[in-house]
């Protein structure tokens, strides 16, 4: 048992610090910016009575509050998926209800997009064991990876890029208010329909990569664990908040207003560049 905990197969390590790690490898991914176009805003009561009075509404913010990802086969097109997102999106408004007087409120937005990406093909079912792992329960699924490959998908804060406000009689208000709870309880109370025959609609861009993972074992070289030098430092409530401060690196970045790129063709000496 000794020596099969300490072996090491060629394939696995030799005397060049070569190991193998379980992680997982990008097979395919996209970037897209998607506009979309006159999305309806799901709102509270609060909210709709503000609107049913405003006179001018403009949008203050925008953030996703959770996005959905689903895989799914493509059929007839081995080793391709669909992946189906649907952002959650919080708007938030700020309408004029009198002279001199604002109010805000916010809503909901629902956003979807489909891309097909290649995924890999794999013919395995992954059992593992969890800390939570029951030997009597054979039924438990914690352990069990699916032949699914992972999609990934970052984004940034969405840009907003119309407002509108609209009569229900000139568009056609077939969404149906489905919402997981989750998503419901982001607000301070509850949706609901549009009670003043208007509803409020707004265009999203959307800057997104998705990627498609799925487990893999690599051989890399590796080195040992360095320990640091630098020493943890302690902090006290003695010292004096003037003197840490005066130690912070000023943040020079921020105050910069341009951006300088080199010209095409290379800059001239004395590092000239354009500016813009």
């Amino acid at each position: 048992m000794q020596d099969n905990r300490n072996a090491c197969s060629p394939q696995s390590c030799d005397s060049r610090g070569m190991v193998c790690i379980d992680t997982t490898r990008i097979l395919d991914a996209c970037r897209d910016r998607d506009c979309f176009e006159d999305e309806r805003v799901y709102l509270t009561a609060s909210g709709e009575d503000i609107l049913g009075v405003a006179t001018n509404i403009r949008t203050k913010a925008a953030r996703i509050l959770f996005a959905n990802v689903g895989v799914d086969e493509v059929p007839f097109n081995n080793g391709f998926y669909r992946i189906s997102i649907r952002y959650y999106v919080e708007v938030t408004f700020e309408a004029c209800v009198a002279i001199g007087k604002s109010a805000c409120f916010s809503g909901i937005a629902v956003i979807q997009k489909e891309v097909v990406l290649y995924g890999g093909e794999g013919n395995i079912t992954t059992y593992s064991s969890t800390p939570g792992s029951n030997f009597c329960d054979p039924c438990s699924s914690a352990n069990v990876s699916t032949n699914l490959p992972i999609a990934v998908v970052e984004t940034v804060e969405p840009v907003i890029l119309g407002t509108k406000v609209l009569d229900k009689c000139c568009v056609c208000s077939c969404e149906a208010l489905d919402l997981p709870d989750e998503i419901r309880c982001c607000l301070n109370e509850p949706l609901v329909e549009s009670q003043h025959g208007i509803e409020i609609r707004v265009s999203i861009g959307l800057f997104s990569i998705i990627r498609m993972e799925r487990p893999a074992q690599l051989l890399i070289q590796a080195t040992d664990y360095a320990v640091p030098d630098k020493e943890c430092t302690l902090s006290s409530s003695e010292n004096n908040p003037c003197d840490i401060f005066r130690g912070i690196a000023f943040p020079t970045s921020r105050f910069r207003t341009t951006i300088c790129q080199p010209q095409d063709p290379p800059p001239k000496p004395h590092g000239s560049c354009g500016c813009k």
